[in-house]
């Protein structure tokens, strides 16, 4: 009987790719889950866990990312200061609408990926912009077309006519 081995890369092996992914109109949630196996390489025959195997992600135009419900204001991030009675937390909606809304999506990746130093390394091959602007145009990054995965992906405004 023939037997075949599991095949592990090393990290001098691997081939990284650039995706672009244009999050308007994105599902939060969804799209993070989507980046997080991307980063992580999970998509590619040659998965390997203990190894850095995944590709560089760009996302543009996460100002625009959408949440379904009343998660836009009832999802709250909480985190502490380090002081006594220091705990601060902000809802999805007013970070979007903020300063720094490239954050609520980098958040949200961070906590589908494993919080170790393998972790730490994937999450430095993401790349979150809140315009439509990146200067990642040397890479030539491929388009991923999320919302063409599953109509899910895609947060659509139901009117009442």
């Amino acid at each position: 009987m023939l037997q075949t081995q599991t095949r592990s890369i090393k990290p001098a092996e691997v081939q990284k790719n650039w995706i672009l992914i244009d999050a308007d109109g994105l599902v939060l949630g969804r799209l993070a889950a989507i980046v997080a196996d991307r980063l992580r390489g999970k998509h590619k025959p040659t998965f390997t866990p203990h190894v850095d195997c995944g590709d560089h992600v760009v996302i543009i135009n996460a100002r625009r990312v959408r949440v379904t419900g009343n998660k836009a204001e009832q999802s709250i991030f909480y985190w502490h200061t380090g002081y006594a009675g220091g705990i601060k937390g902000r809802s999805i909606r007013a970070g979007l609408e903020g300063r720094f809304p490239e954050r609520v999506l980098e958040k949200a990746v961070e906590r589908m990926i494993t919080r170790n130093n393998l972790g730490r390394a994937q999450m430095r091959n993401l790349h979150v912009y809140a315009g439509a602007e990146h200067p990642h145009a040397g890479q030539s990054p491929q388009a991923l077309d999320v919302g063409a995965m599953n109509r899910k992906n895609l947060a659509v405004a139901k009117k009442a006519a």
